[in-house]
């Protein structure tokens, strides 16, 4: 075989060339018995593989139970190879029993048994010849073709288990393409090389021998999707314990929870850092209304400047480079209160409360556990917000002002702690965007591929309010003609596309009579949008 040889595949050849050798003897008895140790030597070998790959299968399965997420694909393909390789293993022994059987003329079943030093015909190699090749002009009849199509399609196989770029790595052995000789030097082909005149005592060794090769096959793949599952992993070069404490700020009272990790990065590697405040999560879709945070020696280092009280959020996700040059996403978020010394009753964006829907408030005071506080409000409803900290607010139509008042539970009384007044307002209209346009030029593709109409609330609104558009109108001029199509979603119609296709360049789409129902039930009419195709 031509290449890098591993150890094993090197023994494997040394073992061919003594039976090799052997065969260019006289063939005594002395020396066909002979072929009985070189057999039980790769019988032995073949003992060891099967050991070793059961210790290699062993190891393999703790790893699945210990992570199946990532594991699970490479190990369900070590699976298969092993059914793979049992398969070849047993059609082996089969074709091999099955030669005894026919050259000593004795049933399969003691085919099975008997060892190589009491065959009888050990000396035979007119059957073999007859049962393995069938004539050396035409060896279709011969069972050593099948044999050749069966390691091909064992090796394509187990090749395909392994991802395309390590397959280059992959030192399988069981070659039958390469270049043989017989002593004579001339050309011969796989099957003749290994099969035509060798008798019974050389051909069990030589088809023992591939099963060797089979092993060898097998533990190569094993040990390659092993590798697979760690090649693309991160490699860091520092180590350090970080403390993660579940708040910094406590009030009376509190019990301070901390938990301490490891963490591992890249001294060598800066990564790239993007990151939204005021946002439970941060797809990577989103990366470019990120803001990018700069990084030092695989540290990354985020300051907030605290203006205002209040529960505070952010998103993000840091970008690595792994060892083989892929990028990783890894995703993190977190969230942090702000609060004033004294009494703290703040919105959690601004000073506003907003009609018929529910306005998230932030209320705290200093050295009083949250169960102790007890605010009221002058117009509308205050109660605690479901599976999170805060309060909800929510106050009718007709309401311009709202107080919230504080108190607290003190020393088996009630102390009243403070007030602070919100303006009371109507929530502001969206803004309709098409194609990420809310008026100007766009292309007739992008503004097809859009494909619908999308309410953004103002830049200066920060509440997380949405609202639907339930319908509206397109309105288009052809010559002296004004055409009007309607949807009754927020998407484009057929019949809207269609006509979008056919405008030309400096043509003008109005997109009006545009319905939005907000979180409050009510419908709004929003301004028009006006569009120009370029």
């Amino acid at each position: 075989m031509a290449g890098h040889q591993t150890p094993r595949q090197k023994m494997i050849g040394v073992m061919y060339l003594v039976l090799t050798a052997l065969l260019a003897l006289n063939v005594s008895k002395d020396v066909l018995n002979a072929f009985s140790v070189v057999n039980d030597s790769i019988l032995l070998t073949n003992e060891n593989f099967a050991r070793k790959l059961k210790g290699t299968y062993t190891n393999f399965e703790k790893d699945y139970y210990l992570n199946q997420i990532e594991v699970g694909p490479f190990w369900n393909k070590a699976k298969e190879a092993k059914l793979l390789s049992a398969q070849m293993i047993e059609y082996i022994e089969n074709l091999r029993d099955e030669l005894i059987s026919k050259t000593e003329r004795i049933p399969l079943d003691s085919a099975r048994k008997i060892p190589l030093l009491k065959l009888q015909k050990k000396d035979d190699y007119t059957s073999p010849t007859n049962f393995l090749i069938g004539s050396p002009e035409d060896r279709s009849h011969g069972r050593s073709g099948e044999l050749k199509k069966k390691i091909i399609e064992y090796r394509e196989n187990m090749l395909n288990l392994i991802d395309p770029k390590y397959r280059d790595q992959m030192k399988l052995g069981l070659e039958t393409e390469g270049e043989y000789f017989d002593a004579s030097g001339q050309k011969q082909v796989w099957e003749i090389h290994y099969f035509y005149d060798i008798p019974l005592a050389a051909d069990i060794p030589i088809l023992n021998k591939f099963i060797t090769e089979v092993y060898n096959a097998e533990l190569e793949v094993v040990n390659g999707l092993l590798y697979e599952i760690s090649a693309d992993d991160f490699k860091y070069d520092r180590i350090e314990a970080k403390v993660l404490p579940k708040t910094n700020y406590l009030f009376t009272g509190d019990k301070y929870e901390a938990e301490v990790i490891v963490a591992a990065y890249d001294n060598s590697q800066s990564p790239n850092v993007y990151l939204m405040r005021g946002v439970d999560s941060l797809p990577v879709s989103r990366k470019d209304q990120a803001t990018l945070i700069s990084s030092r020696n695989g540290r990354i280092n985020l300051s907030f400047p605290a203006l205002s009280a209040g529960q505070e959020k952010y998103a993000g996700f840091v970008i690595v480079r792994n060892s083989s040059g892929n990028e990783n996403t890894y995703h993190f978020s977190s969230e942090y209160v702000v609060a004033q010394p004294s009494l703290t009753v703040s919105a959690t964006n601004m000073n506003v409360l907003y009609m018929g829907v529910n306005n998230p408030l932030s209320l705290s005071v200093s050295g009083v556990p949250g169960e102790n506080i007890y605010p009221t409000i002058s117009c509308g409803t205050l109660k605690p917000n479901p599976g999170k900290d805060g309060w909800i607010a929510t106050v009718p139509v007709g309401c311009k002002q709202a107080t919230i008042e504080v108190s607290i539970r003190l020393n088996g009384g009630m102390k009243r702690m403070g007030s602070e007044n919100f303006r009371v307002k109507k929530l502001p209209d969206p803004i309709p965007y098409i194609a990420n346009k809310k008026e100007g030029f766009v292309s007739r593709d992008i503004l097809i591929a859009a494909g619908n109409i999308i309410p953004r609330m103002p830049d200066d609104f920060e509440f997380d309010y949405s609202f639907q558009i339930i319908s509206f109108k397109m309105t288009m001029q052809r010559g002296f003609n004004v055409n009007h199509y309607d949807s009754q979603s927020s998407k484009l119609t057929e019949e809207m596309i269609k006509q979008i296709r056919n405008t030309n360049r400096g043509q003008g789409i109005i997109f009006e009579e545009i319905v939005a129902r907000g979180p409050d039930g009510a419908d709004r009419i929003l301004s028009p949008l006006i569009i120009t195709i370029n």
